[in-house]
């Protein structure tokens, strides 16, 4: 899905005070193919785009999203929640070829 690169994640706080709103952005590298493009031989490309991504801090979901097809090469998410417990904050993207990645950034309250 990411040719081996892992995903950029970036917290704006990863020991925030209870109740503080932290800042997650998210990247990975993904080609967003829409199934709608013609190689040089003129054969359609087969779709291939990221079909969802969730964020859940444990197992509490944060944040989820099913992109379309007009979405951008590489996409980037960006989302706040409130911290109310230390915890993984674990990421999951899936694509249409049924590959997934996972990241999981570590949050501590303070």
């Amino acid at each position: 899905m990411n040719n081996g690169k892992p995903p950029r994640i970036w917290v704006s706080n990863a020991t925030p005070k209870q109740g503080e709103v932290i800042r997650v952005r998210a990247q990975i590298e993904h080609i967003m193919e829409s199934g709608l493009r013609t190689d040089a031989d003129g054969k359609i490309r087969p779709r291939n785009i990221v079909t969802s991504f969730e964020a859940r801090l444990g197992s509490t979901p944060l944040f989820t999203w099913e992109p379309g097809i007009s979405v951008s090469q590489n996409p980037y998410i960006e989302f706040t929640f409130l911290a109310r417990e230390s915890s993984d904050l674990n990421f999951l993207w899936k694509d249409d070829t049924g590959q997934t990645l996972t990241a999981k950034k570590a949050i501590a309250i303070a």
